[in-house]
C-alpha cells in the first residue's frame, strides 16, 4: 500500500510547484517544506509545515545542515509495516513522497565570474542524501525530481488513492540518475582543479548527457535513436544548440552531415559555403560574399550536391537563399543567423530544414569525441590541430607559389573532414573534387580527378591535399598527369626521399605538415 499522507517538498526548479502543491494540500495530504519552498509556498497561502518545526532542530551553518536529520531520514527509510514501532517510539512520522531537484551546479560552474567558494557552497548534500534515501525505500515511498512528472502521480492518486510499485520504480530510477548526474559534474569539476591529474583521458569517464529529442530513427528505419546533449556543454553553437525554424524533424543522419558541414565551415574566416553528402564534403568554397561562396561550392560537384547539408558562416541573406532554391534539392541548411527575407523565400519549402545556429564560436579542441565499440566506449581528443604556416617543410626544388600555398592551407583544413582516405583538390578557394573513404589512397587520388573532370573543373594549376603520407608515387604520377602544381601532405613514408623526386620530375612544389589528419 502506498497511499500518501505526508509530501516533504524542496526544489530548485519551482516549474509547476505552486499548482501540484495546492492539488496534494487539497486532497488532504500534510506539506513539509524547506527554505525558499516553504517561503513560495506560504505566499500562496497554502498551509506548510517547516522541517525545521518538525524536527525540532533549527537549520544551521547557513543552511548546509537542515534536512540531515533522524525524522526526516527515518519518515523516507522506514519500512511500513516492519519499522512502525520504533519510528512512533521516536517520533519519527512517514513521509510517503519525496519532491526534490538539486542546485542547478553546471548552470553555476558556468559563470565567468564563480569563485572556487561560491561553487563549493552550491554543492547539494541534504537533497542528495533524501533523494537517495526515498529511492531506496520506493516500495513505500514515492520520490520525484522532474516536474514533468507531477501530473502522472495526481492522476494515479486519483484513480487508486496511491501510486503504483511500477511508477514509484520507474521514478526512483529518474532520482538516481538525477544524482548520478549531479555527482558526475561536480566529480568533473574538482578534478580540472588539479593540474597533474590527466583531465582528458581520466581514469573513470562519468558521461551526463540529456535527452533532447526521441528520432523518427538511426541510420536506418529499423534503428531506434535520439539527440543528447552534454550537461552542462560549454560550446555555444553547433548542430544540436541550433534552433529548427522550419521544416521536417531532424534525423540522425541529418546531425551527423549537418555536425561535419557546421564544424568545417567554422574553420574559415571569409566567406564560405560547405555541402556535405553522407558525412563527406562535396564542395567547399570561400567567396567575396556569401553568394559567390556558395555558387563556387555548388559548382564543385553539383551531381552529390543534390540532397545535400549545406552550411554557411555568414547571416543567410535573400540572393543566397534564392540561389540555392533554384539550384538544387538540400536537407538542411544551417547559418548563423537567417534574414527576414529570406526565410520568407524558404518559406516557399516547407519541407526544408532549416537551423539557425547562432555565433559560430571558435570549436573547443577540449570536448573529446567519443565512439561506441562492443562493450565500451573509445574516447579520444577532438583534433585540433593547427598549422602554422612559418614551419612547414617545403621539400622540392620549387617553391609554391603566394596563391598556391594560400590554396594548399586552405585543401588542408578540407581535408581534415573528409573520411579517410582522403584526396582533396583546390584551385582559388574552392574544392575541384574530393575523393573520400577509399581503402586505397590511390583510387582517392584518381576519384577526386574524375570528379573533377566529371564538372569540367581544369585540374591544371591545381592543388591536392592528402590527410595522411603519400605511401608511393603512383598517387603523385597520377596527380602529375592531372596537371596538379603543389601538394600538401604530412610526410613521414620510407618513400618520402623518392616521391621528392618524383614531384621534382612533375615540377611540383611539395609541403610536408608533419600532422596526420584521419578521420574514420
Amino acid at each position: 500500500m502506498a497511499s500518501i499522507r505526508r509530501a516533504l517538498l524542496s526544489v530548485s526548479d519551482k516549474r509547476g510547484i505552486v499548482p501540484f502543491a495546492a492539488q496534494l494540500q487539497a486532497r488532504g495530504i500534510e506539506l513539509l517544506s524547506t527554505g525558499g519552498t516553504a517561503a513560495l509556498l506560504r505566499e500562496e497561502r497554502l498551509p506548510v509545515r517547516e522541517v525545521a518545526d518538525y524536527t525540532g532542530f533549527p537549520e544551521l551553518m547557513d543552511g548546509r545542515l537542515k534536512t540531515l536529520h533522524p525524522r526526516v531520514h527515518g519518515g523516507l527509510l522506514g519500512r511500513r509495516g516492519i519499522d512502525d514501532a520504533v519510528m512512533s517510539e521516536h517520533g519519527i512520522l512517514p513521509i510517503d513522497l519525496l519532491v526534490v531537484n538539486l542546485y542547478p551546479f553546471a548552470a553555476t560552474i558556468a559563470r565567468a565570474d564563480l569563485s572556487y567558494r561560491e561553487a563549493i557552497e552550491n554543492i547539494d548534500v541534504g537533497g542528495p542524501a533524501m533523494l537517495r534515501a526515498a529511492a531506496k525505500n520506493h516500495v513505500d515511498v514515492t520520490v520525484l525530481v522532474d516536474p514533468a512528472d507531477y501530473q502522472r502521480v495526481l492522476a494515479e492518486l486519483d484513480a487508486s488513492g496511491e501510486t503504483s510499485i511500477d511508477t514509484r520504480a520507474w521514478l526512483a530510477a529518474k532520482a538516481f540518475a538525477h544524482t548520478a548526474r549531479y555527482d558526475a559534474l561536480i566529480a568533473e569539476f574538482l578534478r580540472t582543479r588539479d593540474s597533474d591529474v590527466d583531465t582528458q583521458l581520466p581514469e573513470q569517464l562519468m558521461l551526463c548527457y540529456d535527452r533532447q529529442i526521441e528520432l523518427r530513427y538511426g541510420e536506418n528505419p529499423h534503428q531506434r535513436a535520439a539527440s543528447y546533449r552534454a550537461a552542462g556543454a560549454a560550446r555555444g553553437s553547433g548542430v544540436l544548440a541550433g534552433q529548427v525554424l522550419q521544416g521536417k524533424e531532424l534525423s540522425f543522419n541529418n546531425l551527423v552531415d549537418a555536425d561535419t558541414a557546421i564544424e568545417c565551415v567554422r574553420q574559415f574566416a571569409e566567406p564560405c559555403c560547405v555541402i556535405v553528402k553522407h558525412a563527406n564534403p562535396c564542395g567547399v568554397a570561400r567567396g567575396t560574399d556569401l553568394l559567390d561562396a556558395y555558387r563556387r561550392a555548388y559548382r564543385a560537384d553539383p551531381t552529390s550536391a543534390y540532397g545535400g547539408i549545406i552550411a554557411v558562416n555568414r547571416t543567410l541573406d535573400s540572393a543566397t537563399a534564392r540561389a540555392i532554391l533554384a539550384n538544387q534539392f538540400a536537407e538542411v541548411l544551417c547559418a548563423p543567423q537567417i534574414d527576414t527575407a529570406a526565410l520568407e523565400l524558404l518559406a516557399g519549402k516547407p519541407a526544408l530544414r532549416v537551423l539557425r545556429l547562432g555565433e559560430l564560436a571558435a570549436e573547443g579542441d577540449e570536448e573529446p569525441e567519443l565512439r561506441s565499440v562492443g562493450g565500451g566506449l573509445l574516447l579520444q581528443q577532438r583534433d585540433g590541430a593547427r598549422l602554422d604556416p612559418t614551419e612547414l617543410r617545403i621539400v622540392t626544388r620549387r617553391k609554391p607559389e603566394e596563391h598556391e600555398l594560400t590554396d594548399l592551407l586552405f585543401a588542408w583544413q578540407v581535408a581534415r573532414f573528409v573520411k579517410s582516405n582522403a584526396i582533396v583538390l583546390a584551385s582559388d578557394g574552392a574544392t575541384l573534387g574530393i575523393g573520400a573513404g577509399q581503402m586505397s589512397r590511390l583510387y582517392a587520388t584518381r576519384l577526386a580527378i574524375m570528379k573533377a573532370a566529371d564538372e569540367n573543373l581544369p585540374t591544371r594549376g591545381a592543388v591536392m591535399a592528402s590527410d595522411a603520407f603519400l605511401p608511393f608515387r603512383d598517387n603523385l604520377d597520377a596527380a602529375g598527369a592531372a596537371g596538379v602544381a603543389a601538394v600538401i601532405q604530412p610526410g613521414g613514408s620510407r618513400r618520402d626521399a623518392e616521391l621528392i623526386e618524383v614531384a621534382d620530375e612533375h615540377g611540383m612544389a611539395m609541403v610536408l605538415t608533419g600532422i596526420r589528419h584521419f578521420r574514420h
